[in-house]
């Protein structure tokens, strides 16, 4: 007999198959193996009854882009502790962003990658490998060995490739292995050396300003270039409502695009920036609150396909250098579900179902993976939530080895109470 796993009486919560209802789980041999009232006679297959009454019970969440700054930056973040962070927030399945040291341009490092992350046993752990070499944005890096290889797909995330030939070829490179391209849409040419939004803040603190055009500029090239290819496409941490609308048109004329939105786009603004606090430097930069309502918006018109933390964990010693000089980043993987509950839920952009969506099968979509989802044979990554319980972020018991958080003392709603990957229970408060 195979190991079993009965769920006992939660709040299922699948969007992809459209189920939002009071029921039961079971797990047989890392898979599930049943959704629905359950007979008490399957308790004699589980070894272990979870009763999950008045909790939420829902597919493991997924996060398509997280930093574990593992190989080059392991002081601020390894595989290990990146996945422990994961579990922990609920995450099930992480996808790994190429811009370590060296980066993630071959099928060795793909490999180095997945076997870190087998190794942990904690979270299923991905990666996508760089477009360019070295991510300078002149030659296209090995992609058809880094497909064969496991890559989800390619992004020179940190950097947007500057030239849209080598763009163009990276595309027509993509669709020959149907994986997508993600991009870091900044115009260097515009963007310059800013470190905060360009406006009346970044006047007044006397630092230089990223243009929102940087984003929309870049954005809108590649749209163009995606008419042309017809190759699947993502932008990543889209923050102005100029983006937006470039979205809502791509979606309107049929292309194979899909977004996502960060925490930090959905609660913060660039005045947050006004007492020089490193903590809130972050690429793209916050930006104005009426960006912020136009995110939020199209999470309500369902333009936006995924959430994603771009956790980004630094050194305190780099966070305390002054804004010019210090590095882009917030870490935020293990307060994240709280933080968008916070954004989303409360204020009734979207109700528990549409949240999520947009952490489990949405991003499954735009990376195409066979997860986010309870389907009867699938894997069973599972996520246990207390949706009521109330709690303080305290990022000094993150497990994340950096504290670059803007949000300690928050209070929040909505924890993770259990984090189940291929029918192992690896978290646990």
């Amino acid at each position: 007999m195979g190991s079993g796993l009965l769920i006992r009486g939660g709040r299922v919560i699948d969007p992809a198959n459209g189920v939002d209802r009071e029921c039961d789980v079971l797990v047989i041999d890392g898979k599930v193996s049943q959704v629905g009232e359950i007979a008490s006679s399957a308790e004699g297959a589980a070894e272990r009854v979870i009763d999950a009454r008045g909790k939420i019970v829902a597919p493991g969440l997924i996060d398509i882009h997280v930093h574990f700054r593992e190989p080059g930056d392991e002081e601020e973040e390894t595989i290990a502790s990146g996945s422990g962070a994961a579990v922990a927030a609920g995450f099930t399945s992480v996808v790994c962003m190429p811009n370590t040291k060296p980066a993630i341009e071959n099928e060795t490092d793909v490999e180095f990658i997945h076997r870190k992350g087998r190794q942990t046993r904690k979270t299923h752990v991905y990666t996508m490998g760089a477009v360019t070499k070295g991510r300078e944005g002149v030659e296209l890096a090995e992609m058809g060995f880094m497909a064969d290889a496991g890559a989800l797909g390619f992004t020179d995330d940190g950097r947007g490739v500057q030239d849209p030939a080598v763009m163009l070829r990276a595309l027509k490179y993509a669709g020959m292995f149907d994986v997508v391209i993600a991009q870091h849409c900044q115009d260097d040419s515009i963007g310059g050396k800013g470190v905060m939004n360009a406006g009346y803040y970044s006047t007044i603190l006397g630092l230089p300003g990223i243009d929102p055009l940087a984003e929309e500029a870049m954005l809108w090239r590649d749209i163009q270039l995606v008419k042309k290819t017809n190759v699947r496409y993502h932008a990543q941490h889209i923050s102005t409502s100029g983006s937006v609308g470039l979205i809502r048109q791509a979606k309107k004329d049929s292309l194979p695009i899909t977004c996502e939105v960060t925490p930090h786009h959905l609660l913060l603004t660039e005045e947050c920036c006004t007492e020089y606090d490193t903590n809130y430097k972050v690429n793209p930069p916050l930006r104005r609150a009426e960006d912020v309502e136009a995110l939020k918006e199209a999470i309500a018109e369902g333009l936006v396909d995924a959430l994603a933390t771009d956790h980004a964990p630094h050194l305190q010693s780099e966070k305390e250098l002054e804004f010019l000089a210090a590095p882009f980043g917030i870490a935020s993987l293990e307060c994240a579900l709280g933080l968008y509950v916070k954004a989303l839920l409360e204020p009734g952009i979207v109700d528990w179902p549409g949240l999520i969506r947009l952490m489990t099968s949405g991003p499954a979509g735009v990376i195409g993976i066979d997860k986010g989802t309870l389907g009867v044979g699938g894997q069973a990554d599972i996520t246990i939530i207390d949706a009521g319980a109330e709690y303080q972020i305290d990022a000094g018991t993150f497990r994340s080895k950096s504290r670059n958080c803007p949000y300690h003392g928050w209070a929040v709603k909505g924890r993770v109470e259990k984090t189940i990957v291929g029918g192992e229970v690896r978290f646990e408060l």
